[in-house]
């Protein structure tokens, strides 16, 4: 999928993805990609720069560990990650509902 397609949409994406379980940055790019059967393929140039940006406005927190003798940072939501979650689909469902109707699209 083209980036373009994904602007605005990314945080989304990856605070559901992290909504399961913490994980680390290429598993949430693996992740991204076998939900969306390999149609979202975001490059780790994008994601951790907003793994950053979100974890800047303190939606998700990191932390470190040490997996087979290597360090790695894994991601997870804070509270306020899961209430901008929920807001996020609110309003996602709601921007869909909306444009099934206006294309005629509806399921």
């Amino acid at each position: 999928m083209k980036g373009d397609a994904l602007k605005g949409h990314l945080d989304y994406l990856i605070l559901s993805v992290l909504a399961d379980n913490p994980m680390h940055g290429y598993a949430v790019i693996e992740e991204l990609r076998r939900r969306s059967d390999e149609v979202i393929d975001v490059p780790e140039g994008t994601l951790y720069p907003a793994l950053h940006r979100l974890e800047k406005a303190g939606l998700i927190t990191a932390s470190w560990s040490e997996v087979k003798g290597r360090r790695r940072k894994s991601y997870r939501l804070t509270q306020g990650g899961t209430r901008q979650l929920a807001d996020e689909r609110e309003a996602w469902t709601s921007f869909t509902t909306a444009v099934a109707s206006i294309t005629g699209h509806r399921r």
